[in-house]
């Protein structure tokens, strides 16, 4: 998108647990890392090599006429496949075998053995496939939340959100655009929950969404093996420019009890973020009370106090702008 500001996301090459925890973490913004030893899974894991190793295991996966799936309006279907199919699916252009057309697009975001319960791991859904893949030890190990297996069609592109763990995005093989927005920049991407109603982040109709324009853009390119550390709260959209197959690791970098224990997915607000939105919904009921001109006055004044008391100092998000750039 042309009318905004564009920033670039800093490389590091070589990375290991020290210099992570060192030089990168503490900035709390996205960094590509380079270089960070895998295992055999980056020259390993060909279309047939993971066809063979996952087999005939069944798995719910996206699929979408178009390559640029929405999850709010949800403009795709869940589908049971194989995964030997699934990936010989994906990895196509055109299918002869198909759900919707011979050109839908496939995305899997694996899931745990009780997706009520339990997240996913790599190592527990796909254990052949986990000897390949070495999770990057920058953190604790009862730290460790999920691994989840990213799998998308060429040229899908999935929806703006943001988590609330901090994550590693491996890119094991094909290559990958990434474009992140800052946690400063919520108010500009149209939320509702975790997502933002901008589906087109590159040719935006900026009549329906002017605010936009004010987001700052970070974008990069992720080559086979290298890692994305996104930070909880940044923004991400995706857009797969091969087929590709990729390990999302998240950990919690809270206290174990801020977060909502009964969310296998890890994408929940954390438990008192959760509690102040449910205050507030009641509060603005009561605000309803009201006529009209009293509930804007009062609730300017609200905004007011919040700022005052929740939001960073613009010294602050200044001093954070200047690492990241």
């Amino acid at each position: 998108m042309d009318c905004q500001e564009k920033l670039e996301v800093p490389v590091y090459t070589d990375v290991d647990r020290d210099t992570f925890l060192r030089d990168i973490y503490p900035l709390r913004r996205p960094a590509v890392l380079k270089r960070v030893p895998l295992g055999p899974c980056v020259r390993a894991w060909t279309v047939s090599y993971l066809a063979q190793k996952g087999g005939d295991r069944e798995v719910k996966v996206h699929v979408s006429s178009e390559p640029r799936m929405d999850f709010l309006h949800k403009n795709f279907v869940y589908r049971t496949l194989p995964f030997d199919k699934f990936i010989q699916r994906a990895a196509e252009a055109k299918h002869s075998d198909f759900f919707i057309s011979e050109d839908e697009s496939y995305y899997l975001r694996s899931l745990g053995e009780d997706v009520r319960k339990e997240p996913a791991d790599l190592r527990k859904q796909f254990p052949e496939l986990a000897e390949d893949f070495h999770i990057p030890q920058f953190f604790e190990p009862e730290q460790f939340f999920s691994s989840v297996f990213r799998i998308s069609s060429p040229g899908l592109q999935l929806w703006t959100h943001y988590d609330v763990m901090d994550n590693l995005l491996v890119q094991v093989t094909g290559r990958k655009r990434v474009v992140l927005y800052s946690p400063k920049d919520a108010l500009y991407l149209y939320l509702t929950g975790d997502k933002s109603e901008v589906l087109d982040i590159d040719t935006t109709d900026l009549q329906l969404y002017p605010e936009f324009v004010k987001a700052s853009r970070y974008e990069c390119i992720l080559e086979p093996g290298d890692l994305l550390f996104i930070p909880a709260l940044w923004f991400h959209n995706t857009l797969a420019l091969q087929f590709g197959v990729g390990v999302n690791v998240f950990w919690r970098h809270l206290p174990p009890e801020s977060y909502d224990k009964k969310d296998p997915y890890g994408n929940k607000d954390p438990v008192a973020a959760s509690r102040a939105l449910q205050s507030l919904e009641r509060t603005l009921g009561i605000l309803e009370e009201l006529p009209p001109d009293y509930q804007d006055f009062y609730a300017r004044r609200m905004v007011l106090r919040i700022q005052s008391r929740a939001y960073l100092s613009s010294l602050m998000w200044v001093n954070y702008d200047m690492t990241c750039r």
